[in-house]
C-alpha cells in the first residue's frame, strides 16, 4: 500500500535539537498571493531573500518557487533550531517572518511548516 506524504511518520519540529541543536531544519513559508500582484511580489520576494546568506550564516540554502498565479514559496534550510532562532525569533514554529510591506501583496496570512530530515544521524 502507498502512503501519502502526511501518513509517513516522521520526528515532530520539536524534537529538533536533541542532538545539541546541530539537526538541519528546512522551514518552508507559504504565500497566498493576490494573482494581479505575483510578479511584483516575486520581484520583492527575490531581491530580499538575496542578501540572506550574507545576514545570516546559519542559512545553509534557499529558494523561492513559484506555483502562479497565486501560491510562493520560500524554502530554507538552517543548519541548526539555534540558527533559525537567531533568524526567526523564538517563536519560529509557529510564527513565519513577515516582511516590511509584504502584507499588501497577500490574499491571506504566510503560512509556515517545517521538516527534518527522515534519516538524520546523530
Amino acid at each position: 500500500m502507498t502512503q501519502s506524504p502526511s501518513d509517513v511518520p516522521f520526528p515532530h519540529v520539536e524534537e529538533v535539537g536533541r542532538d545539541g541543536g546541530t539537526t538541519p531544519i528546512t522551514r518552508v513559508s507559504e504565500a497566498r498571493v493576490r494573482p494581479e500582484r505575483f510578479e511584483a511580489f516575486r520581484d520583492f520576494i527575490v531581491s530580499t531573500v538575496r542578501a540572506f546568506p550574507d545576514r545570516h550564516p546559519g542559512l545553509v540554502s534557499h529558494e523561492v518557487l513559484l506555483a502562479p498565479p497565486g501560491t510562493l514559496l520560500y524554502v530554507s534550510r538552517w543548519r541548526s533550531e539555534e540558527d533559525l532562532v537567531a533568524y526567526a525569533g523564538e517563536h519560529w514554529r509557529d510564527q513565519p517572518v513577515v516582511l516590511p510591506g509584504e502584507d499588501e501583496y497577500l490574499v491571506a496570512p504566510l503560512q509556515v511548516r517545517h521538516f527534518t530530515p527522515a534519516t538524520a544521524t546523530g
